[in-house]
């Protein structure tokens, strides 16, 4: 089949919406990073605290992600998204004119359960309006635009908040997601239906437990986790969401209509081991940008702007290539592709470990493309391979499922670097540190790393028996 005119005959609204905010939330995440300064003089209050307006939004992305694709699952894809890019829309207006700090930290808060609906919905919509066909094709574009949110947005933000100011980021929220809400507004009513499950064996009820206990466990969990390194009741917190969450699943095992089937992961190895090894890439790789920003502005003495276009290298790879990737997984089974690109994610992170004082900013950026490519290999027929083990109903609930395992990961993998600073460097500071503790930092968070990329990969190799 000719995917370049099947891709042609589908649903291009659902697809330009699925891009527009898989843009726009990396977007905002990345571009608001840069207002951390001007958001703590302006507001008069710490560094920690500000920290809180992005830490909250991820948290509560991650945990109510998976509530909402039940939802969605169970009702209309297509009025879940809409819902939450409308609703984004409007608390990103609304932040323009926050008058304190604990106004936008509430606001921010609730952006998150908006960009929850989305990353339930968007590609759960995108692969129900196409053919089997084209489904990695329609999900590389998707992955696509959500690096190219990641790469662009330091730039734009960092313009726009010397231009004109925090707000203006907000602002420019405001026209995307209006723009993907005229998108999702054209898409058909009947691509956002549950497909493959008639009205009588449609479920209605809703595991309220379940779901209470699932936002519970994600957010203490995820809470300690980013403060491990720190101690005290941050691992009381860790071990409180594990505990709850591993409650969660016992609960889920028993409930009429739970808010996750376990059975999706009894029933499918490639669903599991894929699941973990989206889980421990993120991981492995997430820390990449922090680690090298380290490398390049305090042994090498370069300043933030010179280091934040290098550091563009590779999301820039990963946007360039994610199509490809995804149109790829078409005609390739998924699982080779993306242990592939898992492989190649291992030797950049062998070469990262093998850095020094007077490394050349070649083989930096040589690097960086690696990794950029081996992710775009690893990303988008990953995620092809998760939903194609899933039934057409279950669209909602597995996308959620793959931006917990995104989140979870991102957030261990900073947790990790946090955890080796502070063995390596004690109470001193980077900037304070001799450059041969600092190598010795990077070079043993890099070994870690690699290790936990080598696990993912044997995950990636064992899923698909053929």
């Amino acid at each position: 089949m000719d995917t370049s005119i099947t891709i042609n005959n589908g649903n291009k609204r659902v697809l330009a919406a699925a891009m527009i905010t898989a843009f726009m939330t990396t977007f905002m995440s990345s571009a608001l990073n840069l207002s951390v300064p001007a958001l703590e003089s302006y507001f008069g209050v710490s560094a920690a605290s500000i920290g809180w307006i992005v830490s909250v939004y991820t948290i509560t992305v991650a945990a109510t992600s998976l509530p909402w694709g039940k939802v969605a699952d169970m009702t209309s894809r297509r009025n879940v998204f809409l819902c939450g890019v409308g609703g984004f829309a409007l608390l990103s207006l609304i932040s323009i004119f926050a008058a304190n700090f604990y106004m936008l930290l509430a606001l921010r808060t609730m952006s998150g359960i908006c960009a929850g609906m989305i990353f339930a919905t968007n590609n759960a919509l995108l692969i129900s309006s196409y053919p089997h066909e084209v489904q990695g094709k329609v999900i590389g574009y998707s992955t696509a635009a959500t690096y190219i949110g990641l790469s662009t947005g330091p730039v734009i933000g960092g313009i726009l908040n010397s231009a004109f100011g925090w707000r203006s980021i907000f602002a420019v929220s405001v026209i995307v997601s209006v723009a993907a809400f005229a998108a999702g507004l054209g898409a058909a009513r009947e691509e956002s239906r549950i497909k493959g499950n008639s009205e009588k064996h449609r479920e209605t009820a809703q595991d309220v437990p379940g779901a209470l206990l699932y936002m519970i466990a994600i957010s203490l969990s995820l809470y300690g986790m980013t403060s491990l390194g720190e101690g005290g009741i941050h691992v009381a917190l860790f071990a409180a969401g594990i505990a709850a969450l591993i409650f969660f699943f016992m609960h889920e095992r028993s409930a009429s209509s739970p808010v996750m089937r376990v059975s999706m992961f009894s029933r499918s190895r490639t669903f599991t081991f894929s699941c973990l090894a989206a889980l421990l890439n993120y991981g492995a790789t997430f820390a990449i940008s922090y680690s090298i920003s380290i490398y390049l502005q305090v042994i090498n003495g370069m300043p933030s702007s010179r280091a934040g276009l290098i550091l563009i290298v590779m999301p820039a790879m990963q946007a360039l290539f994610s199509p490809f990737a995804g149109s790829l997984s078409d005609r390739v089974r998924p699982a080779v592709l993306a242990s592939i690109g898992m492989g190649i994610c291992t030797a950049a992170l062998l070469l990262f470990s093998r850095m020094g004082t007077d490394t050349h900013i070649a083989y930096i950026i040589g690097t960086l493309c690696l990794t950029g490519f081996g992710f775009a290999l690893f990303s988008s027929p990953n995620t092809n391979a998760i939903l194609n083990c899933v039934k057409p109903n279950e669209y909602g609930v597995a996308n959620s499922i793959i931006a917990t395992m995104r989140t979870y990961g991102q957030s261990s993998s900073m947790a990790i670097i946090s955890i080796i600073t502070t063995i390596v460097l004690g109470t001193g500071s980077l900037d304070s540190s001799p450059a041969a503790e600092i190598i010795r930092l990077l070079h043993t968070a890099f070994i870690v790393f690699t290790g936990i990329c080598v696990v993912g990969l044997f995950f990636s190799l064992a899923r698909d028996r053929k």
